[in-house]
């Protein structure tokens, strides 16, 4: 059985090195336990042949089906190129470098807490800047089913 499933298992769901043992009723393999640390994390587990071809075949994508981490913009094989043709196309400007050598002087809010959103915990976005008691230049355009209040 180890020999057969061991031709399907390539980059599906378990690596063939993962499969230790197969004593005719029951499959061993290894496992990464990422709660635990060190030494412990890795682990064995002996299962019925019958539920591991059941776990490994929830795994197993129909024909015609793609993994989609392998495709799309930010697949890692081009992923570079095609962020740096979407700045492009965009006329973003390419980020500034992150050397150790930077002396604060570019952006004082370096620290991750300062641009926080309160709501939602993401990213807060600086999209204009101006002193305490000024108008802004350009008023946001509203959108439906916004609620600032």
């Amino acid at each position: 059985m180890l020999a057969y499933l061991s031709r399907y298992t390539h980059r599906i769901a378990i690596a063939n090195s993962r499969l230790v043992a197969f004593d005719g009723q029951r499959v061993t393999f290894k496992w990464k336990d990422y709660r635990a640390k060190g030494d412990a994390r890795y682990k064995l587990m002996t299962l019925d042949a019958d539920e591991f071809i059941r776990r490994f075949l929830i795994h197993v994508l129909p024909d015609g089906f793609h993994r989609i981490r392998h495709y799309g913009l930010f697949a890692n094989a081009n992923r570079a190129a095609n962020i740096a043709l979407a700045r492009r196309l965009l006329g973003a400007p390419d980020p500034a470098s992150s050397s150790s050598d930077n002396d604060g002087t570019e952006n004082p809010h370096q620290d991750s807490e300062w641009n926080v959103c309160p709501c939602c915990g993401g990213r807060m976005i600086i999209i204009e800047t101006f002193e305490p008691g000024c108008q802004p230049r350009q008023w946001p355009i509203p959108s439906i089913g916004l609620d600032s209040s």
